[in-house]
Parts: structure tokens; sequence; C-alpha cells
């Protein structure tokens, strides 16, 4: 018989503080950069682009550490595993994911890279493009899995972005082994499209063999791992594969597929639409809320939606308000 959770989610991810900047499409033209992707650079290039980039805010951030901080916000228990230094980004993220309900125990790396940032350059189409140095996030291992931690969580959700590096690839098997043997669940967002084009044929074999019971992917995502440019042939491939799968696709809403169900979603929209960054985070917070809490497929995915919709309203990856209250009566 399986032990009641204390967690309903556990997320392990690079931990990382964000500085957002708006920028225009000339910026990202003359810095190389191509608009909506992810790119890594070291240090060095940190440092010279935070150098030309505008004013920002300083938000800490990193995908499943933003979806976490909605479940929390949602009434959820969640809990993170990520690494930061012992410096004074890594006291900021650290208090920051605490501050908001988070149980996050990890311990700070006393030497080593400095924790992680990302610029995140917003155009006035609210598209982000991100340049990441990943730094701490690279240390990463499999010693910092908790097989008892992992089997205290409903659901383990693995950040895509955390393939990159060798040490996260490992980290990541052991955890899928660890939530299986203890009958729990494990869920992965791919991410970036970039970073399925990096990791496609090891992704596919993830999803296809059985070490993801649900995907989260936005349209460019789910048509990369497929090699195809045509959403439905991808949707028709992702239910092949028999798992959950929520496929988001901005303002056409999201398709929800598991079992017998297929739900077509609409898009919860805001007023006005400033900064995009962490709406897909946000989306899979209230969609992993949902599943922990019994509502159902159709119920999570509009939870999801309406959780998108807050942080999409602007700039900063996390939520402004009580995302309790926001939501209240309307999924």
């Amino acid at each position: 018989m399986m032990t009641a959770s204390r967690f309903d989610v556990l997320g392990i991810g690079n931990a990382i503080v964000d500085v957002l900047s708006p920028a225009d499409d000339a910026f990202l033209d003359r810095e190389g950069l191509v608009k909506g992707s992810m790119t890594l650079i070291d240090a060095a290039a940190a440092e010279a682009l935070y150098g030309r980039m505008a004013a920002g805010v300083e938000a800490s951030g990193g995908s499943a550490a933003n979806t976490l901080a909605g479940i929390a916000g949602l009434g959820g228990a969640a809990a993170f595993v990520g690494r930061v230094r012992d410096d004074a980004l890594g006291k900021v993220f650290a208090h920051d994911i605490r501050a908001v309900g988070v149980s996050f125990e990890s311990a700070a790396a006393s030497e080593g890279p400095g924790t992680a940032r990302c610029l995140v350059m917003v155009t006035p189409d609210a598209q982000r493009t991100m340049a990441t140095y990943l730094g701490a996030c690279v240390g990463l291992g499999p010693d910092d899995v908790d097989p008892g931690l992992v089997a205290s969580a409903e659901i383990t959700y693995l950040e895509g972005y955390l393939w990159d590096p060798e040490n996260g690839k490992a980290a990541f098997r052991k955890a899928i082994t660890c939530a299986h043997e203890a009958g729990r669940r494990v869920a992965l967002s791919l991410s970036d499209a970039f970073c399925v084009h990096r990791w496609r044929a090891e992704f596919l074999d993830l999803v296809s063999a059985g070490g993801v019971d649900i995907l989260f992917a936005n349209e460019g995502e789910i048509s990369a791992l497929f090699e195809t440019g045509d959403f439905d042939t991808a949707l028709q491939a992702t239910r092949a594969l028999g798992i959950t799968a929520a496929l988001t696709r901005s303002e056409k809403g999201s398709v929800i597929l598991g079992g017998d169900e297929v739900h077509v979603i609409d898009a919860a929209v805001p007023e006005k639409v400033i900064d995009s960054t962490g709406a897909g985070d946000l989306y899979a917070a209230g969609f992993l809320f949902g599943l922990t809490h019994d509502l159902g497929l159709a119920r999570s995915a509009r939870l999801g939606s309406l959780c998108a919709a807050e942080v999409l309203s602007h700039y900063g990856p996390r939520p402004q308000v009580n995302l309790a209250d926001f939501v209240v009566g309307r999924y």
C-alpha cells in the first residue's frame, strides 16, 4: 500500500535568478540572438550582454521553480531541488522560493561557479528571448536526488533544460527510477524547441520507454520532437505514446491527451499581454495542482490556462497576486 504523499509535486531543475529588460528586434539582431529562443552563454558573455541591456528587474526564476511557486500559490505542497552558490544571487533565490511556501533544502555550493542567471529580453510583442549562464546549476547531479524525498511526492516534475549537462541527465534518471519504484508519477517539460533539437533522440527515447507519465510541451516543442511542421501530426504521434500530455498553443489554447480523453481548452487571455516569461511554467503549475487534487484533465487544464493568464499580465515569471483567490470559481 502506497504511503500518503508529503508533497504534491517535487520539482528538479535549474535554480536561476532572472534579469528582465525591455528590448527591440534590432537589439536582438545586433546581439545575434534568435527571437523567442534560449541560448546558453558563459560568464564573460553574460557580463558583456548584461552591460548592454536596458535597465532591468531582477526576479527569482528557473522553469521548474516557477511552476512550484505557482503550485504553492494555489495552496499545494511543493518542494524543489536545485543548485545555487553561497553568493548574493544564491541567497536571493533561496529566500524567494522559501518565501512563497516551497520547501528548498538543497545545500548551497561553497566553491565553483556562481549562481545561475538568465538575461531575459522582452520585446513589445511580449516575446521573451533568453541568454542563460548556468553557473552552479551544472553541478547538480544524482547525489542531489534524495530517494526518500522523491518517494514522498505524488509527482516528480523534471525541467527539460536540465538535460543539457551530463550530471543533470544522471539526476533525472535516478529520480525517474526512484519515483517509479515508489509507485509515483513522473512529469517532464520539454522546455524549449532548441533544447528539443539538441536532444531529440534522447527525449523521444525517454517518453517512449515509459520514463515519463505526464508530458508538457508547446506547439514548437512537440513538433520538434516528432520532426514535423504539422501540429495535428505531432498530436497523433503524442497520442500514440499512451501517456498524459498537455500541449499548449499560446492564444489557441491547449490540447490535453490522457487515455481515451482528448480535450481542447480555450486560452484565458488577460486584458493586456505584457510578458510571456513564465506562462508555460504557470500553466504546468495549474495543471499539476489539478491532477494532484483530483480535478480531472479538463478542469486541470482550465486552471493551468488561468494561471498562465495571470503571469502574462505583468513582467516577471511568478504570480503577483494570490493565485488561489485569482482562480476561485473560474475553472
